[in-house]
């Protein structure tokens, strides 16, 4: 006889039709991982769901035997409420993610939003069903949280260190930047505040009205030289509202390449520390960063081209460490081609200036040549001696300013990233001995620079340059110095006895 018609599967003492006297008709306690499953709708047919093999959940009895489901309860006490497992019920820290419910079939669109609820008109999602559960259970069962690898919280760590690192050395060397070019800025001219208007009318023929005008906007420099605080002085003038001040280059050229001290001195006496942004040895020139600057009037900036030989001018500045001195006279002459020689050609000096006669000394340096209207036309540079054109000598009635226009290149340049550049053509000119032919005479060509490509040999002497006739070579030099790097110019050129025009494209060099 086969195992399912034993009659040993049943109790001895028991028919087999007969219950146990304290049998229950169904559990009293769920299965593990058991749920209850809502009624199915009177008008709907329950569709039957996939088989899940359900394994019941030991427990010891009294008496030491493991049976498939709970004991039951004694007789007397009530039938504790049906137990929810643990990964069903919501934590009250961590709310189960609900599920999108879906409305029984026949009962219209499913339910994604606020309001009455698909079961009893409950709002929203999560609200109790008809089962004392939250609809998002009922529907879409239990959400389960997913734990991550172990090896993920390392991985973290060692990435957060390794960002940080890098931000460190990141910000750092940003810092270092910043520092090296502090007072930089990248618009130029353009990107600060400076005065547009001129403080006077053109007519003005005040004197005393200019020296009041521009005054304020005046200031006296100390500056380190040769390792000795205070060894250098001259003057400057406020350039905008950001604390800029324009002077010379070597009036702090010293101090720059020591590392020295530079105070500046404004027209209340007050004194304030200053910084170099940059400076151009060739066209000796120099910008400052002033701390506390901010509050001082700038100069306005005016034009030189429309100057006239005989124009009144006013000079502003400290000659002989006298400061706030104003000394009025002329313009003697126009495009002045003037020279201050350094150490090398790089740092030598080359000036197509305005001269004058207004008393201009040894302090000077670096302050404003200023018309009748109160703008600044000029920057004081040099003075004519018995020996040549120096700032060591003293005044007399020749002096020679930097022009405005070549002020604002170069300052603009400096601005913007703290140098200055200037053109070349990649040749060597003869600058005294000059023989009897009027023009700069070439003494060597450089290959592949703007004067080979052009086609200028060695003993071709240039005598203009676009319209601007060329005297010698310092007077080339200025000319070709009035332009800027990647422009492109015409010269005449003397070869054999015969002129000709070449187009040379200039190339830059810093300096």
């Amino acid at each position: 006889m086969s195992d399912e018609h034993r009659p040993d599967d049943q109790a001895p003492d028991q028919a087999p039709d007969e219950a146990p006297e304290h049998a229950p008709e169904e559990p009293t306690q769920p299965l593990a991982g058991w749920s209850p499953q809502p009624e199915p709708h009177p008008e709907q047919p329950v569709e039957p769901g996939p088989e899940q093999s359900v394994e019941p959940e030991p427990s010891v009895q009294p008496d030491g035997q493991a049976y498939g489901m709970v004991a039951d309860p004694p007789p007397d006490e009530p039938a504790p409420a049906p137990r929810v497992p643990q990964a069903e019920q919501p934590r009250p820290y961590e709310p189960a993610a609900p599920t999108v419910p879906f409305a029984p079939a026949g009962s219209g669109p499913a339910y994604f939003g606020p309001g009455p609820g698909p079961y009893g008109g409950q709002p929203g999602y999560g609200q109790p069903g008809p089962y004392g559960q939250p609809d998002y259970l009922q529907q879409g069962g239990p959400t389960r949280t997913r734990k991550l690898p172990l090896w993920v919280w390392p991985a973290v760590a060692a990435l957060a260190l390794l960002v940080g690192i890098l931000g460190g050395l990141a910000g750092g060397a940003l810092q270092d930047q910043l520092a090296s070019n502090r007072g930089t800025v990248d618009n130029g001219l353009e990107g600060v505040r400076t005065q547009t208007a001129a403080p006077l009318d053109a007519d003005n023929g005040s004197v005393p009205a200019v020296a009041q005008a521009l005054l304020p906007s005046t200031v006296q420099i100390v500056a380190a030289f040769g390792g000795e605080d205070g060894g250098a002085t001259g003057s400057g003038f406020v350039l905008d509202r950001e604390g800029h001040v324009v002077t010379n280059n070597h009036v702090v050229a010293s101090a720059a390449a020591d590392d020295g001290a530079i105070t500046v001195i404004d027209h209340e006496g007050v004194r304030h520390e200053a910084t170099v942004v940059g400076r151009s040895a060739v066209y000796d020139l120099a910008v400052l960063d002033v701390d506390g600057a901010e509050s001082l009037e700038p100069a306005a900036l005016g034009a030189s081209q429309v100057l006239r030989v005989g124009d009144s001018v006013i000079a502003f500045g400290a000659p002989l460490g006298l400061s706030q001195t104003v000394t009025s006279g002329i313009v003697s002459a126009l495009n002045r081609p003037v020279t201050t020689s350094g150490e090398s050609d790089d740092e030598s000096s080359y000036i197509n200036a305005v001269q004058t006669d207004a008393a201009i000394n040894p302090g000077n340096s670096g302050g404003p040549l200023v018309n009748l209207a109160g703008e600044v036309v000029g920057v004081n540079s040099a003075i004519a001696t018995n020996g040549g054109s120096s700032g060591e000598a003293g005044n007399i009635g020749v002096g020679f300013a930097i022009p405005i226009e070549q002020v604002r290149t170069t300052v603009d340049q400096i601005l913007r990233t703290g140098e200055a550049e200037y053109p070349v053509i990649g040749a060597q000119v003869r600058t005294g001995g000059e023989t009897d032919a009027a023009g700069a005479t070439i003494t060597e060509v450089m290959p592949d620079t703007p004067a080979a490509r052009a086609g200028l040999e060695k003993d071709d002497v240039i005598t203009a340059v676009d319209d601007q006739p060329v005297s010698d070579g310092i007077a080339l030099i200025v000319a070709i110095r009035t332009h800027l790097p990647g422009e492109t110019v015409e010269m005449s050129v003397v070869r054999g006895g015969e002129e000709q025009v070449v187009e040379v494209e200039l190339d830059g060099k810093v300096g």
